[in-house]
């Protein structure tokens, strides 16, 4: 195969993945994404970075030396959270009523997630990939008053993601893959300055980060298949421009700027045949959280401030932890059924925690299926379906509590009931299956 018919089939995939993309404005907890696969999600990803489908090279770039020629996938998607606050103390409830003395019915914004995937077997045992996603994001939508408004306003948090990849075939049982990463994020932070004549900041800006994935399949014994996939922390570079609504003395606006240090994460997951029909599945995620710590705006005469005091975001986080198990069921060769259940343990903890980010631990129960019309050969369908619980998530920002966002706005306490629902559906394609070059078992 000619390097230019190769460069010209990533360049095409790439193309139509980045317009899909370009919509994205998604709401997670600590603002990453997990729905990266369709596939993977009818089962709560457990056992994804092991494969099974091409978005497995999310997290395990390796997986896709487990697909013949050549591949493509598509998937969306649909999140639908709600997060309704109420309080039970607000300083701007008190001073300013009417006006601050309320909660929110839902800052949650419903998003769409797209994603897309595609590989190409060169030979025998050396594959090229393309994966375009939205790893990280946020949109959350506030009233400009309400009791929390000193702590929450419109914001978000949109990321590109594009990573060109490589795997290896070096023997039967172990496949070996890497890939860069080219990250792109958008930010917009809003934040309440003068609560008495609503006055607010925005913070808006935009840059690119750089990393890298890696990772190895290993296929112990027949039936047996074990992933284990990581992703290179990015320092995400950006560059844009404090605006207030109104002059305040003290105040640093025009041109700002940031580095955000996202996290690193690895990811392990298992598949194992029990029978004909069954396969099991399990997983496991650490993400690197602690290293976000606190970020300081700045400007180009040093740090940035909002009525002479300067501009900090103590995230503060600790590491995050996702434990997932799952089972798939072949009905018949055409139709796979799936479902699992996963713990995902958050790293925003009770004394870091805003109205912004109300995220806490989390249960996951999650069911899909896959479906191959005969008819339609090389053609495949992957649905699934997720509802997500959140533990009742209580918020104090006061003196007492030591909550590093603390501010001029007084102390805010009350408490965040949230679910989420996500409906996904993908197809994958693989051309000229009869064609496709045969992965011949390499021996000794």
């Amino acid at each position: 195969m000619s390097s230019r018919c190769i460069r010209s089939w990533l360049l095409a995939c790439t193309a139509v993945s980045a317009v899909c993309v370009a919509s994205v404005e998604a709401n997670a907890g600590a603002f990453a994404i997990r729905e990266q696969s369709v596939y993977g999600q009818g089962a709560s990803f457990a056992g994804i970075a092991a494969g099974g489908a091409l978005s497995s090279m999310f997290w395990n770039p390796s997986t896709i030396t487990q697909f013949a020629g050549k591949n493509i996938e598509f998937g969306g998607a649909a999140i639908f959270p709600h997060a309704e606050h109420s309080y039970s103390s607000s300083f701007l409830a008190t001073a300013i009523p009417p006006l601050y003395a309320k909660g929110v019915d839902n800052s949650g914004a419903a998003a769409l997630v797209p994603s897309s995937y595609s590989s190409f077997q060169l030979s025998e045992r050396l594959w090229v990939g393309m994966s375009t996603s939205a790893p990280f994001g946020l949109s959350v939508q506030f009233p400009r008053t309400w009791a929390g408004a000193g702590y929450a306003q419109d914001s978000s948090i949109v990321t590109y993601n594009f990573s060109p990849t490589v795997a290896y075939k070096v023997a039967d049982w172990l496949s070996l893959g890497a890939g860069l990463q080219a990250q792109y994020m958008k930010v917009s932070y809003g934040t309440l300055t003068v609560p008495a004549t609503m006055n607010t900041a925005d913070i808006s800006g935009r840059g690119w980060g750089w990393g890298f994935t890696a990772g190895a399949t290993i296929t112990p014994l027949p039936g047996t298949t074990i992933g284990i996939g990581y992703r290179s922390a990015i320092d995400q570079k950006i560059d844009g421009s404090l605006e207030s609504s109104t002059a305040l003395p003290a105040t640093t606006t025009g041109p700002v700027n940031l580095t955000l240090n996202l996290p690193d994460s690895v990811t392990v997951g298992l598949r194992q045949r029990l029978s004909d029909r069954w396969t099991g599945l399990a997983g496991f995620e650490w993400t690197n959280w602690s290293r976000i710590g606190t970020t300081r705006l700045m400007s180009p005469n040093g740090a940035a401030t909002l009525g002479g005091t300067a501009i900090v975001f103590p995230f503060n986080y600790s590491d995050g932890y996702f434990y997932s198990l799952g089972a798939e069921y072949m009905y018949d060769p055409a139709l796979i059924f799936r479902a699992g259940i996963a713990f995902e343990k958050s790293p925003i903890t009770d004394n870091v925690r805003t109205p912004r980010l109300p995220d806490n631990d989390r249960m996951w129960y999650s069911v899909g299926a896959t479906y191959k019309p005969a008819q339609l050969r090389g053609l495949t369908f992957d649905a699934a379906y997720s509802f997500i619980d959140v533990k009742s998530t209580p918020i104090d920002i006061s003196a007492a509590s030591g909550n590093p966002w603390l501010n001029g706005t007084g102390t805010y306490t009350g408490s965040v009931k949230s679910q989420i629902h996500i409906l996904s559906l993908a197809l994958r394609y693989q051309w000229g299956v009869e064609q496709a070059v045969a992965v011949k078992k390499i021996t000794k």
